[in-house]
């Protein structure tokens, strides 16, 4: 393992060179709200290292410095968490990046396939699993655990050339740099404690329960990162829910609650759910937070969204492409009860092209679903 400032160093500007790099890191997170950064897998087309993170001294500029560097291209699976530690640890987002997983998607291979199914499908090699729980803060590690680690990289170089040449054949390189595009924006990771109500399922029915909730939320947030333990240490999300519709406004209401701990009141953590609660309520009632929309379905909508469903199965099995990627229940639902006025991401961009036209036109009824030759197809009216 590299274990110097030097070594690392050395490492990237050889890394600097290659055309492309793939990425991974292991960490652990159970008991913090940070990712611990225990290991960094890299590898290019002829060298793949893996790094030590919590090696005393070891600095990880030279690291961050190749994640920024632009004429790289960083391979991830699953990139999300991976980018979310390079951010939090370096301020930067790895640019550009090909996310495997999203590619597999592009390219038929299902949804959310695994790196272990892709490496089966693509190269015919199973990956041994046994030290997939190891505690990767631990030293030393054995041979089979750094074989393990380093294989979760070198096998990506392979998977990532398949499908970029897939996606290359295909014409579907733009689809990919759309969903890359998300990835690479900031606000995916810099979420600010004010909308972390935003995580939670909405199970409020008044903008006062609102109001109380975007408060209590934030404090824990806030709670969370300053302590670096879990949101749920802090306090439980059955307990943010029922705060917001208790509202309660001093020590003894926030005591009757059930899911707030004995004595726990009394606390200082206690004192700010009160002022939170309160700080709420005293919001004007012309500034309250306004409900997320729930849409009216129309009638008749439930059947129109079956219909879209089954439209959108056999256009994604059709093009060879995962149909999550393409459109969510929420996209179908929206575009049954708005039409082209929905504001979803299957009406735009490649989403649009591929499927959501069609879609307009099987609501408008200048597309019916026929069922012929033990096969449904779509078939434009005149």
């Amino acid at each position: 393992m590299i274990e110097t400032t030097a070594e690392l160093a050395e490492a990237c500007k050889t890394l600097a060179t290659a055309p492309y790099l793939t990425i991974d890191t292991e960490f652990l997170r159970e008991t913090t709200f940070w990712p611990q950064l225990c290991l960094i897998q890299m590898a290019g087309p002829d060298i793949a290292v893996i790094i030590d993170p919590l090696a005393k001294g070891l600095d990880l500029q030279p690291f961050f410095e190749l994640m920024a560097n632009p004429d790289v291209v960083k391979v991830f699976h699953a990139a999300r968490q991976d980018i979310e530690i390079i951010f939090n640890l370096g301020s930067l987002i790895p640019h550009p990046i090909f996310d495997t997983q999203v590619a597999a998607m592009v390219c038929g291979f299902g949804d959310s396939v695994s790196y272990d199914q892709l490496v089966s499908r693509i190269k015919g090699e199973h990956i041994d699993k046994s030290s997939r729980f190891t505690d990767w803060s631990r030293r030393p590690l054995t041979e089979k655990q750094l074989d393990y680690a380093l294989a979760d990289v070198t096998h990506l170089r392979d998977v990532y050339l398949h499908l970029k040449a897939e996606l290359e054949r295909e014409g579907r390189l733009l689809w990919l740099t759309e969903e890359m595009a998300i990835l690479e924006a900031k606000e995916t990771y810099d979420i600010h404690p004010d909308d972390a109500w935003q995580r939670l399922k909405m199970r409020l029915k008044k903008p006062q329960e609102l109001a109380v909730l975007q408060k209590v939320a934030a404090w824990r947030e806030r709670e969370a990162r300053g302590r670096n333990v879990p949101r749920g240490r802090i306090l439980k999300d059955d307990a943010l829910y029922e705060i917001a519709q208790q509202q309660p406004k001093d020590a003894d209401a926030l005591a009757r609650l059930r899911t707030i701990p004995k004595g726990w009141e009394r606390s200082a953590a206690g004192a700010a759910i009160t002022e939170a609660v309160n700080a709420a309520l005293e919001i004007p009632k012309n500034e309250m937070p306004r409900l997320p929309r729930q849409n009216a379905s129309p009638e008749g909508a439930a059947a129109a969204i079956e219909m879209l469903k089954v439209l959108l199965k056999l256009i994604a099995e059709k093009q060879g492409v995962a149909a999550k990627i393409v459109a969510n229940t929420d996209d179908l639902e929206r575009i049954a009860a708005e039409g082209d006025k929905a504001d979803v991401g299957a009406l735009r961009g490649w989403r649009r092209e591929l499927f959501g036209d069609t879609a307009l036109k099987l609501i408008n009824g200048e597309v019916a679903l026929r069922f012929i030759d033990k096969k449904i197809e779509a078939v434009e009216l005149s």
